[in-house]
């Protein structure tokens, strides 16, 4: 899977990068910046959801820590779901044997039964 799929912030919105909306968070961006970025929050109703959220923080200064937390915290999530969703066929050769006996009944139901349509 992508590393940018797993950046909890990556995909906030395609104007804003993570960093710049730790910044805003932070107050340490001027204010033609900060209004900048709370017109593209207003555009994404996600980010801004997003943001807001952060907001509640007390201590501003370890939201980059914070967002590293979850970040490493979500892409053990997703590796952990990857590996118990993946199907290992190998590990199970008797589903190929089930798959292949079940076409087969199919195509001999299938033939008897138009010999028997045949028959008058």
């Amino acid at each position: 899977m992508s590393e940018n799929l797993r950046d909890i912030l990556s995909h906030l919105s395609s104007e804003i990068d993570q960093e710049t909306l730790l910044l805003y968070l932070q107050d340490k961006l001027s204010v033609e910046k900060r209004h900048e970025v709370e017109k593209k929050l207003l555009e994404n109703e996600f980010a801004g959801d997003a943001a807001e959220g952060l907001q509640e923080f007390k201590n501003k200064e370890k939201l980059s820590v914070i967002v590293d937390q979850l970040n490493h915290s979500l892409k053990n999530k997703l590796q952990k779901k990857n590996k118990t969703e993946r199907i290992h066929l190998k590990q199970h050769p008797w589903l190929y044997l089930a798959v292949v006996i079940v076409i087969l009944l199919i195509i001999v139901s299938y033939f008897v039964i138009q010999r028997l349509l045949q028959k008058p």
